[in-house]
């Protein structure tokens, strides 16, 4: 068992919302008294993420394989904690000879590793864990507790101000509905833009707030698409300045979010913001925490989750048989329940 560590590294995790997910372990590490130092270890477009908050001063950003290699070299951590499950990752922490490389058994890279863990299997198959679990047990390698998985981030009094103003520019200054309609991880988890549009529609006519649509890089035309379809008028921030500050800002003040299976879904669990996630391929319990405030909208079928990047039968049933209705139901629901919670408060 590991009872004190001097300098302890994370690489953590290369999505959104991997990482935001990961912000729970991040800060617990950081809070450890047996670790002398800790440094996290952020592709450098990500690093945004963690501003503003207790974390932004252990960052360490890198841009490539190569610059992480060369960052573990240089920052010589007696022990690794990976929170991505990718070979390469232990490939290069064994590269860089750091003493303890501690990750999920994954990949085929145990070897690499000198403190692993194996996922239980059913069947001769993984089981399906939270991926914040995940990274909850390999910090507890580490000898990190871990006493809450709810994600945390921040927002400066800047980049919220900024964004108001945006806003303001647009012609927008009442409580606003967000919708982010992008998937990175590929087409199978898109949802029509014209749903997204006629559940805007809806909670508009429900309780009268304009809709925001904005989105990640290349997510332009899914963002004009969303808005030319709505008929209330929503606003497209397709032309508009777009970044992971600013999402965090446009995130903390939406009333709620509706949103794909993606990232963004996390950065509203990290603020307490209702959510609906629309999902199709992917399984619904690798995502299965930080649900207090959001719902999961999901139609059963015999040939779903697939966990493919574009429908394999060409008929993307998971993602067009979700109507719209649905959606705004949902969204009224976790609005309601954010309400109920506040007055119980």
């Amino acid at each position: 068992m590991i009872t004190r560590l001097e300098h302890l590294a994370i690489a953590a995790p290369n999505w959104v919302g991997d990482l935001v997910m990961a912000t729970p372990m991040l800060e617990a590490a950081a809070r450890a008294a047996h670790i002398g130092r800790v440094s996290v270890l952020v592709r450098a477009h990500l690093a945004p993420l963690l501003s503003g908050g207790p974390l932004e001063p252990l960052v360490q950003t890198y841009k490539s394989s190569r610059d992480e290699l060369e960052l573990l070299a240089r920052l010589r951590p007696d022990a690794l904690a990976l929170l991505s499950n990718s070979f390469g990752a232990a490939w290069r922490a064994a590269k860089a000879r750091v003493p303890i490389r501690m990750g999920v058994s994954l990949s085929a890279r145990g070897w690499l590793l000198t403190h692993s863990f194996v996922p239980p299997a059913v069947d001769g198959r993984r089981h399906p864990i939270p991926t914040a679990h995940l990274h909850r047990d390999v910090l507890g390698l580490a000898g990190v507790n871990v006493e809450s998985l709810h994600p945390r981030l921040y927002v400066s009094a800047e980049a919220r101000a900024a964004q108001r103003e945006q806003l303001r520019a647009l012609g927008l200054s009442e409580p606003y509905v967000l919708c982010c309609p992008g998937a990175a991880f590929g087409a199978a988890k898109l949802w029509p833009p014209e749903r997204f549009a006629r559940a805007l529609d809806m909670l508009h006519e429900e309780r009268g707030w304009r809709a925001v649509v904005s989105g990640g890089p290349g997510e332009e035309p899914l963002i004009e698409a969303v808005a030319r379809a709505s008929r209330t008028g929503a606003l497209s921030l397709a032309a508009q300045p777009r970044s992971l500050e600013l999402l965090k800002a446009l995130v903390q003040d939406a009333q709620v979010l509706l949103v794909g299976d993606s990232g963004p879904r996390w950065v509203a669990a990290a603020f307490d913001t209702p959510c609906v996630c629309v999902m199709g391929p992917n399984l619904p319990a690798l995502t299965a925490t930080s649900l207090e405030l959001c719902e999961v909208v999901r139609v059963d079928l015999e040939c779903s989750p697939c966990g493919e990047r574009t429908c394999p039968l060409a008929h993307h049933r998971c993602m067009s048989e979700i109507g719209h209705e649905r959606v705004a139901a949902a969204a009224l629901r976790v609005i309601a329940r954010k309400a109920g919670a506040g007055a119980a408060a």
